[in-house]
Parts: C-alpha cells; structure tokens; sequence
C-alpha cells in the first residue's frame, strides 16, 4: 500500500522554520533562499487546507496544526538523524563529527587544524557547519562546539571550556580609529556600532560590564551572521563587537585592535555531545580546545 506523504522537502523546509521560530534561520541551517522556505511552507498549507503559521505583530506563529505537526515532523526527522549517523560511524568508525557555527569554524577551528593534526593524530575529525540554538537534536553530530549560555539542555554531556569575553574591535583602516584609539569606551555611545542578529545580547552585555547605559547604544549596519560582522570591521566600516578568541589572529597581525580590552559575558564556550556512553574522543578535544581557548585568552588585552 502506497503511503501518502506530502513533500520531505517541503516537510524538512517546514520543521526547520517551527524549529528555528524564523524562516530566515530556518533557510540559513538549509543552505536555500528565505524564498524557497517559503513557499515550501505555502504548499504544504495549500495541501492540507489549513494554516501551519499565523502573523502575530511582526513575526509568526504556530497554529494548532502547525504545532501538531511541528511535534510529529521533529520526532521522524530526529530519529532519522540518528539512524543515519549511527550508519555513518559503522561506516567510519574513526571519524569524530564535530559541528560548530559557521563564524567559529572559519575564524578559530580552521586556523588551528594542523596545530590539532600534529597534537592529537588518533583524533580524525570531519567538521560540519551547525547553526542554532543549544537544543536536545545533535543533527547527526557526535559533538558540537558551541557558544552558549546555561542553562544548558538535557540529554546532552557538556564539557564547559572556558567563560565567554567580549569586546569592541576596530581596524586601523577605520576613518575614525585615531580619534577613537586612546578615548574611553564612553566615547562609542557617539558611534554607529557594526551588529549581528545572531548575538543581539553582545554590545548590552558589554555596556553594562563598562558602567555604560545600554540604552544610549546607537547601532549602525547589522549583519547576520557574526563572520560578516567581523569582515566588515576588518575592512574598516566601523566598531564591532566580538569574542576574544575569534579576533585572537587579527590582533596578533594588527588587522584589529581592541582600545577597550575584553570583559567577561554570561555566555560560556562548551563542548556538547550525546550522552551515551562517553566517548574518550570527545574528552581528548575537549582537553585540547579548553588549553587553547585559556591561550587565546591569556595572550589578549586585559
């Protein structure tokens, strides 16, 4: 007997967006338009006869259905992930797959790979870009390092390698860096900040570790994804704001400076995998990444 299934993709385009409560993220996680999400979604309502979203103010929410099949989608899709990464690991029994968010691969995993390489050759790891909040799905993931602040989700072991710090960077190459170099951190309340809606609680945070009002904050362009952010500060658009060690390379070459130094934030750099019986794997990275994010951090401004 034939099942009758509406689209997987559609389906998949649908979970992500209930999932992620934004189309936006939902595409990003997909690697597809906010448009093709969309109208996934759209199908799958005019399908079934009814809606899956409802408008609230400016964002969206599940209706009834969309809550019922959100729940019945999410619990297919996950026990999907976890037979198909079960299959891969029989496959290559070997391979550690570690995920992290995009920002975090590109400007801090990457550069130090041959530095893991040479340090811990038993450890063979295949990286994959994972987005999102902290939650109980691992996405076929045996780990994924992560910034994230407590508490954490259930089901999951979390190696926390070391406190989250902050702090507005800035390139040389800005118009205004010479004004800007040797004042106190009052003087970016006059500045149109670079942003990230992926981090909209980092500049509040650091405002208030500096005794400054967070509501006097004035934000100039905003981007979505952090790497973004940090490229256009390093192509001197304006003051960003960053973790230390995703800026650690660019001071060390003077592509930024930090006048203000880092402060402390209520985040925390963690190292996440399923809780089945402990992987040794997991705990050898989880030694390494927590020695060097101390490095990182230690030879940065104060």
């Amino acid at each position: 007997m034939s099942r009758k299934l509406p689209s997987l993709n559609a389906l998949h385009a649908f979970e992500a967006a209930a999932r992620l409560e934004s189309v936006t993220r939902a595409a990003s996680e997909l690697h597809v338009t906010h448009g093709a999400v969309s109208r996934q979604i759209k199908a799958l309502e005019s399908e079934l006869g009814k809606a899956l979203f409802a408008r609230q103010g400016r964002g969206l929410i599940l209706t009834p259905a969309g809550l019922r099949l959100r729940d019945t989608a999410g619990t297919a899709f996950l026990q999907l992930e976890e037979t198909w990464s079960d299959l891969r690991r029989d496959n290559a029994p070997s391979a550690l797959v570690l995920g992290c968010p995009g920002s975090v691969l590109a400007r801090w995993v990457i550069p130090r790979l041959p530095r893991l390489g040479r340090e811990l050759p038993e450890l063979n790891l295949h990286l994959v870009v994972h987005e999102g909040e902290f939650d109980k799905r691992p996405g076929g993931l045996d780990a994924a390092l992560l910034l994230s602040e407590p508490p954490f989700a259930e089901g999951w072991e979390v190696h926390e390698l070391a406190a989250e710090r902050i702090g507005p960077v800035v390139s040389p190459r800005y118009a205004g860096f010479d004004s800007l170099r040797d004042a106190p951190a009052s003087i970016l309340l006059g500045e149109a900040l670079l942003h990230t809606s992926s981090r909209p609680q980092a500049w509040p945070a650091w405002a208030r570790s500096n005794g400054l009002e967070a509501g006097s904050l004035n934000f100039g362009a905003g981007f979505e994804h952090l790497y973004y952010l940090l490229e256009a500060a390093v192509a001197g658009l304006g003051v960003a704001i960053a973790p230390q060690p995703l800026v650690s390379e660019d001071l060390a070459s003077g592509r930024l400076v930090a006048p203000w130094g880092f402060v402390a934030a209520p985040g925390r750099w963690i190292l996440c995998s399923r809780r089945k019986p402990t992987d040794a794997r997991v705990s050898l990275l989880a030694g390494w990444l927590r020695r060097d994010l101390a490095n990182d951090q230690a030879a940065g401004p104060a």
